[in-house]
């Protein structure tokens, strides 16, 4: 049932997307009216409260009672039947709702049946209801708008200036990026599948390497770093491979340096081994759509050894990406200590 509601959520994105090109097709006019910050509240709140009567309108034929059908009496049955009509008849209604409402997502406006206008959804709102998709776990649909306000962002570029999404490659960059499944050392499973349609940075990791606690210790290089791209659809991942650690070490350096960004356990290595991770730290940058863009060393200065020409050839990279530009290191040779695979 939940997946019938993200494929819905995803067919009304998808509708509201295409009826600018469609109108264009047909030669009808399109106009553009921007609303203050009060209305466009009011938008986000109309398309959040609708999206909740969907779920609940879905949820209210679930397959178990459907099952149940043939084992009820006939009055039974005729109010399960009535019970199925007024749910399909809620999720129509809300299902115009929220069309009505995310008609101007590509900044585009059309009359409705009574002749109002659509309202137009400005790329600040459309980033609350990629949140909502989230919170509510439509996968799928927080994807989908995450291309849809990448491609605002992009027409925005001046005509001469080729075209790129912030943070998408071209099709032909970058290796696939081996999927993984982790838990982190207090026990919350995360894999890289969560974080598609981001930019996930992955870093390998042993803070009892010299190499490592250098940037958390003497410099703040790592929780800088996530902390900057933070709200840039970047996410970062720390990885520990290293086989005789221990869940209360991570803990107790999690907390010791407030770390905003969780330490996935690999101790058997596997996940460092599909990736080719040699130190720590080891840094990968990956692509939204699941590509490995950047391989390498975190900057060119071991321990701050260089006093000019520094370059932190991660955040390099990030801000290339988070530009819609494409990145222009992706190979560097990584330096630190050697992971300690079992």
């Amino acid at each position: 049932m939940k997946r019938y509601l993200i494929l819905t959520v995803i067919a009304l994105v998808v509708l509201a997307a295409s009826w600018a090109a469609f109108a264009q097709r047909e030669g009808r006019p399109t106009r553009r009216r921007f609303l203050g910050r009060e209305e466009q509240l009011k938008a986000i709140k109309a398309i959040e409260a609708q999206i909740v009567k969907l779920k609940a309108g879905v949820e209210a034929a679930g397959p178990e009672t459907r099952r149940q059908w043939q084992e009820l009496s006939d009055e039974e049955g005729a109010k399960l039947r009535e019970r199925f009509t007024k749910a399909r008849e809620e999720r129509q209604k809300a299902t115009k709702a929220i069309i009505a409402q995310i008609a101007g997502l590509q900044g585009q406006m059309q009359p409705t049946a009574e002749g109002e206008e659509f309202i137009l959804i400005n790329t600040g709102e459309l980033k609350a209801v990629r949140e909502l998709a989230v919170k509510e776990k439509a996968r799928e649909t927080a994807q989908h708008l995450e291309r849809l306000i990448a491609g605002r962002r992009a027409r925005r570029q001046r005509p001469e200036t080729p075209v790129r999404r912030p943070g998408v490659e071209e099709p032909e960059a970058g290796k696939k990026a081996p999927e993984f499944t982790l838990n982190t050392f207090d026990g919350k499973e995360i894999s890289l599948s969560d974080y598609r349609g981001k930019i996930v940075v992955l870093e390998w990791f042993n803070f009892e390497c010299p190499y490592s606690k250098y940037h958390y210790e003497t410099t703040n290089t790592m929780v800088g770093l996530a902390n900057k791209y933070k709200g840039s659809n970047v996410v970062w991942l720390v990885i520990n491979s290293t086989s005789h650690t221990t869940p209360g070490a991570n803990k107790e350096f999690t907390q010791k340096y407030k770390l905003p960004f969780p330490i996935l356990d690999d101790r058997p290595g596997k996940v460092g081994r599909a990736y080719g991770a040699k130190t720590t730290p080891h840094m990968y940058i990956i692509s939204p759509r699941g590509n490995i863009l950047y391989e390498g060393a975190i900057d060119n200065s071991p321990m701050g050894r260089k006093k000019e020409g520094v370059i932190n050839y991660v955040d390099k990279a990030l801000a290339e990406l988070t530009t819609g530009k494409a990145v222009s290191t992706p190979n560097t040779k990584p330096y630190g200590c050697s992971v300690k695979y079992p």
